[in-house]
């Protein structure tokens, strides 16, 4: 698959990086894994005018490919080292994953939407990463797998989940994107201290599809 990686994509995801520069990403990490991951092999069209603007996309099933100013900015807040073990609520088209894996996390990533989650399976185990993902209910995180050095939710939600503060470990890192109102999202940082506690920092707003429960069949 990486093969239909060229020059030309390279420039343009080159031309994206400092448009997230302009845009105040800064962790070095985190860009040069933007730079690294090939978002248009994520898009059913392919069409590069969609694939290297900041802009988010489509994917199916009600969800989107979120701009990748969203992804930078999500990854840099999650201080990602490597060999942490990170959850990602949310796999999605798997792009966020990838640029996790590609900055040596190990991922595990839950998806409820079933229809996306086969997809997304079948397309990561093309992708040079090992990304280790799962169908349910992302609220009820990974327990078998816990703990977690970092969770990140993709999605929006409306309160944060006591499940996944459990699953995460001492001085663990939590992004999410809490729902202050149906058109947008409060992005907070969750840091869990030795004796539990968080402490939380917020950092601006974002727009997210909702975080859903339970699994689905796509309707």
């Amino acid at each position: 698959m990486l093969e239909r990686d060229n020059y030309r994509h390279k420039g343009l995801r080159k031309q994206l990086v400092e448009v997230l520069r302009s845009k105040k990403i800064t962790d070095e990490a985190v860009l040069s894994a933007i730079n690294a991951v090939p978002r248009h092999l994520f898009l059913d069209s392919s069409f590069l005018e969609f694939a290297y603007q900041d802009k988010p996309f489509p994917i199916g099933s009600g969800q989107t490919i979120s701009q990748p100013y969203t992804v930078a900015f999500q990854t840099e807040l999650l201080q990602v080292k490597k060999g942490m073990k990170v959850l990602e609520i949310g796999t999605g088209s798997g792009y966020q994953a990838c640029v996790l894996a590609e900055m040596g996390a190990k991922v595990f990533s839950i998806e409820r939407q079933r229809k996306l989650y086969i997809k997304t399976k079948a397309f990561l185990l093309e992708m040079p990463y090992v990304i280790k993902t799962f169908l349910g209910d992302g609220n009820e995180g990974l327990a078998i797998h816990a703990p977690f050095d970092r969770i990140l939710i993709t999605a929006a939600a409306p309160e944060i989940p006591q499940t996944l503060i459990d699953q995460l470990n001492p001085d663990g890192i939590m992004v999410i994107p809490l729902s202050e109102n149906e058109k947008e999202q409060k992005m907070l940082r969750l840091i869990k201290n030795s004796d539990g506690s968080l402490t939380t920092q917020e950092h601006g707003f974002f727009r997210f599809v909702p975080l859903l429960e339970n699994i689905g069949n796509d309707n």
